[in-house]
């Protein structure tokens, strides 16, 4: 299975803070039945450049990797991208899709979204060599009137949700009717640390297995798989 959405790379934003806490991160994504971890970092424009960024990133990264376990999932280099007023035109954009994809993982505002960014995130899923991917798309619909959620789904956008949204009693239903409706795509831990934000895929792909069955999730996860490459 695979964590679309993480913050597992030490010392790279408000997630892991030490090679130690990204080890016990990514041992219990291993114990919780996870090969591939996206680790997507936030990128702010507002704050520095995509170069920048990226070495950051591999820094990072190259700090981590000689401590994995053999047997540690694949850790794939992306970023969860904040969206601002013209993003669809930044320089280099793409260099900020997940390593070897076309996945790209952009994060909304906490507001009503405008027409503009409508019109804006939808030119950005038409451009070519890229797959639009909304994170943590839960955290927005009780913001958004259902005709613009209904754009979005019509469209060529990719929806990730947290794993939190499946294991949590109050919203669990909406979640599996909503990933049987095809409304999601995608489903991802956000962990941050071990106490407060924890992976929590387990429980997730427990429930999903439980509501939709074994095959449907080996399903989502061969189709998850089929998008890396």
């Amino acid at each position: 299975m695979i964590d679309w959405h993480s913050h597992v790379l030490p010392k790279m934003d408000d997630g892991s803070r030490s090679i130690e806490e990204s080890l016990k991160l990514i041992n219990m994504q291993h114990r919780q039945g996870v090969d591939k971890i996206i680790a997507t970092p936030h990128f702010y424009a507002n704050d520095e450049s995509v170069n920048s960024f990226l070495e950051r990133r591999q820094a990072s990264f190259e700090l981590l990797e000689p401590n994995l376990a053999p047997n540690a999932p694949q850790i794939i280099l992306g970023a969860e991208v904040k969206y601002y007023h013209g993003i669809s035109k930044m320089e280099n954009l793409k260099a900020l899709r997940a390593q070897d994809s076309e996945i790209l993982l952009l994060e909304m505002p906490f507001s009503r979204w405008t027409e503009y960014m409508l019109r804006e995130i939808t030119e950005m899923s038409l451009m070519g060599n890229v797959k639009l991917v909304l994170a943590h798309i839960e955290r927005y619909l009780s913001l958004q009137s259902r005709e613009v959620m209904e754009k979005v789904y019509s469209g060529e956008i990719f929806t990730q949700v947290n794993a939190s949204f499946f294991a949590n009693l109050s919203t669990r239903r909406k979640a599996v009717a909503m990933l049987r409706q095809g409304k999601i795509h995608f489903v991802g831990s956000d962990c941050h640390n071990t106490t407060s934000r924890p992976p929590r895929l387990d429980s997730a792909f427990a429930v999903i297995e439980r509501k939709l069955g074994p095959r449907f999730l080996t399903q989502m996860d061969e189709y998850g798989q089929s998008m890396l490459v």
